[in-house]
């Protein structure tokens, strides 16, 4: 980690400083909500996180490895699901949040859930003898019988994406094991894909990936998070820009 000073902007997106800078435009001026799901694999000696390569093509992190995840649609908060987010998690989502409200903090995890089916066809939840209707991206677990599940889903990290960039998100990553999917949509992953490729890491070993400055950070919080107890209530790291260097507080 970084002492106090912080992570300069050009630390954390490499690259930037040879870029000319995009022409600022009003939709920019507000970080957009997204979500994250960091899949779990902890059934061996040794746990493993999945993370999918994104097409070069894309504006935001083109060919980079991600954790799934994306934009929160007004959608999510209502959405079906099982379950409650625990009540530290949902205490911690809703800190420093403009208007905080349970179903905002619902919002964020479904977010996840669906975005980790959208990129890699991993359904997370349950398969109930009875599924309600669900309408809009949400229709693709309706035919799978899948309804999602909240309760072992774990705030491990926030972070904003700086200035300066195409796009920028205030992203909430959460964490939950891979015994909590029951559903596998196949072909989801090609080379036309959002992301192009997936990929099971050992935690610790991603040297020879390409990875985004804070999603080393991510994985370095995560480490450290599942040594002293994912579902413990701890205080979870905050990444945000200011005065042009990344600093990290907590919440």
């Amino acid at each position: 980690m970084k002492p106090s000073g912080g992570w300069s902007v050009a630390e954390m997106n490499p690259g930037l400083k040879d870029q000319p800078r995009p022409p600022y435009h009003p939709s920019q001026k507000r970080p957009r909500d997204a979500a994250v799901l960091i899949l779990l694999d902890r059934s061996g000696p040794q746990t493993k996180v999945l993370l999918g390569q994104r097409h070069s093509g894309h504006v935001f992190m083109p060919g980079l490895h991600v954790f799934p995840g994306g934009k929160v649609e007004a959608a999510d908060a209502r959405a079906p699901a099982t379950g409650h987010l625990p009540p530290h998690v949902e205490r911690r989502l809703l800190s420093d949040v403009r208007r905080p409200s349970s179903l905002r903090a619902r919002a964020y995890a479904l977010a996840a859930i669906r975005e980790l089916a959208e990129e890699t066809g991993l359904m997370l939840g349950r398969k109930p003898a009875h599924v309600p209707a669900m309408a809009g991206d949400w229709k693709p677990f309706a035919a799978a019988g899948v309804v999602p599940n909240l309760d072992h889903l774990f705030l491990v990290c926030r972070s904003i994406t700086p200035p300066g960039l195409a796009r920028r998100y205030d992203t909430r990553f959460f964490a939950t094991d891979l015994s909590d999917v029951c559903h596998r949509i196949e072909g989801v992953i090609h080379k036309d894909a959002e992301l192009v490729e997936l990929r099971w890491t050992p935690l610790g070993h991603t040297d020879g990936l390409h990875l985004h400055q804070i999603t080393r950070l991510v994985l370095q919080e995560l480490e450290a998070r599942l040594k002293s107890g994912l579902e413990r209530d701890l205080p979870v790291p905050f990444y945000r820009p200011r005065k042009g260097r990344y600093h990290r507080d907590e919440i």
